[in-house]
């Protein structure tokens, strides 16, 4: 990991990966990516209400880190990074932090953009000098949870929740 005047860069197997937080111009194309995403990859259905919040990344990036992944200067993919008391934290307890919203494009997947930005939220919440990070995931997400889960993060199945019926959200966490 390289740091160069607050954009972090991260060399991965299908190039360079360079993490760094989202400018407000491109906040209309990182919601339009997390809809895509989430909506295309089945996640959510296009009739949600949740569509409107994953579209409104400039909420996400005054209440929370917005974080994009760039690979060969083209955003490949986002997160939001919510420290203690934001409230985009619906699941971290005192002394963690938690991520959400993680959105790769399809294009970009198995490419290490989804692990990059993952490693950036984890940095930050160790920099903090937090206990843990935790992230909700859908069950049928299982590339996800193979990387959560070789990145260290671990089963918390106390903390498995549903925002709306039918939506079963996995809980994991990273003790730091």
């Amino acid at each position: 990991m390289v740091a160069v005047g607050g954009t972090r860069m991260l060399m991965e197997d299908a190039g360079q990966v360079v993490v760094r937080p989202a400018r407000p111009e491109e906040y209309g194309l990182v919601g339009e990516l997390t809809v895509e995403v989430y909506v295309h990859g089945g996640l959510v259905s296009p009739e949600s209400s949740y569509v409107r919040t994953l579209r409104d990344a400039g909420d996400r990036a005054a209440k929370s880190e917005l974080l994009v992944a760039e690979v060969g200067g083209e955003i490949a993919g986002a997160v939001a990074y919510c420290p203690p008391g934001s409230p985009y934290a619906e699941l971290a307890g005192p002394g963690e932090a938690e991520f959400r919203m993680l959105a790769v494009r399809e294009a970009a997947r198995r490419t290490g953009v989804g692990r990059a930005l993952v490693r950036a939220c984890v940095e930050r919440a160790r920099e903090a000098g937090l206990t843990g990070l935790r992230l909700s995931t859908q069950r049928n997400m299982a590339a996800a949870q193979r990387m959560y889960e070789r990145m260290g993060f671990v089963r918390s199945p106390e903390r498995d929740w549903s925002p709306v019926p039918g939506v079963d959200l996995l809980t994991y966490a990273l003790p730091l």
